[in-house]
């Protein structure tokens, strides 16, 4: 065996023995790098003849082919080698059972605004739904609510296109323009019935119907905290009749109250308090008499009679007709339903946590 074909035997060794693609690029620096063994052969054909030369060179690059080879089969044994165990790491088992998709449920708000809507539907109570984009006259005006209340300012309202500079149309602030929507709709379609002279009294002092109707749905203000989001639900609840009174108001809100929180001996409290749309007002609190939030008032709707000024935006005579409204918030009650610290758990849409409610 001549030297060239021992530095090809050599070669192959050494690339055969190389089991990393950097343990292969050392070998290739022994035999083709700049000092390799194949780069000496070369250098020391400058002694020889001409003839000699071309005889030389030949056998060199037959010999510094073999090399190459040798060395790029290596190189594609390793890299198949490299490819076939990432896919056997990565190897999935079709005979395992496949995951089964998971059974989805309704959100816990979605559970409580259920809940509320089918208590008072047992008392006669209807639902009202309403736009979320509203008027200024819905709004504001005809809750009998002054230009220069705070809910009016940019700082505290979502405003948006439409309307008119002094009458600009919003996010609804509240679900109460239900009261004033549903109302008039209710005194229309009463009055389409009716044949007589009344139909055409400005404000109906007639007999009619007593109207009952919760109106939840979405909000939206300027707050952001851990009790407030700035788009939250809210439930208006609406009784105008003949003969309604605050006494009908306790009743119904404390039957309502312990039947959601199954909870017999919760206590309620009507603190006097202070909202454009009704006179007189009282914020309600609620005191469970068990549990972690034993002893504790908590605040929960917002209340009182409706204000003669509204009555009358509905179409009706204040001088016949009386009522009372209330606003609760399906975010708080859930969070007390479900011993839920931070509103904001309900809005990030973290599966984990809404998983919790199915």
């Amino acid at each position: 065996m001549n030297e060239l074909n021992v530095v090809v035997e050599r070669a192959r060794t050494a690339f055969a023995q190389a089991v990393t693609p950097a343990d292969l690029e050392n070998a290739k620096a022994l035999f083709l790098g700049k000092s390799g063994r194949i780069t000496e052969l070369m250098k020391g054909m400058a002694a020889l003849t001409v003839d000699e030369k071309k005889s030389r060179g030949a056998a060199i690059n037959l010999a510094k082919q073999a090399i190459e080879a040798a060395l790029n089969h290596r190189r594609q044994a390793l890299a198949d080698a490299e490819l076939q165990a990432q896919l056997q790491a990565e190897a999935l088992d079709v005979t395992l059972p496949g995951r089964r998709r998971g059974q989805g449920g309704l959100h816990p708000v979605s559970l409580t605004l259920e809940r509320i809507e089918a208590i008072f539907g047992s008392m006669g109570f209807a639902v009202a739904e309403g736009p979320e984009i509203e008027t200024d006259w819905f709004n504001f005006t005809a809750l009998n609510t002054p230009q220069d209340h705070p809910a009016r300012s940019m700082h505290d309202t979502f405003y948006v296109e439409g309307g008119s500079v002094n009458a600009p149309n919003l996010l609804r602030t509240h679900t109460s323009p239900m009261q004033i929507r549903y109302a008039v709709q209710h005194v229309k379609q009463h009055r389409a019935a009716m044949a007589g002279g009344s139909v055409n009294e400005e404000l109906f002092s007639g007999s009619m119907p007593e109207i009952r109707v919760i109106a939840p749905g979405r909000t939206y203000r300027v707050d952001s905290d851990a009790t407030h989001s700035p788009m939250f639900h809210q439930c208006e609840g609406l009784w105008v009749g003949e003969n309604v009174s605050f006494k009908d108001l306790k009743f119904v809100f404390t039957d309502f109250c312990r039947t959601f929180f199954e909870s017999d001996d919760l206590v309620l409290r009507f603190r006097p308090s202070f909202f454009p749309f009704t006179e007189p007002s009282a914020e309600i609190d609620i005191q469970f008499q068990r549990g972690p939030l034993a002893g504790r008032w908590l605040e929960v709707a917002g209340s009182g009679q409706v204000h003669p000024n509204v009555i009358r935006n509905m179409g009706l005579d204040p001088e016949k007709y009386i009522g009372f409204a209330f606003g609760m918030g399906p975010d708080r009650l859930t969070m007390l339903r479900y011993g839920v610290n931070d509103l904001r758990l309900f809005f990030d849409g973290d599966i984990r946590f809404l998983s919790q409610f199915q």
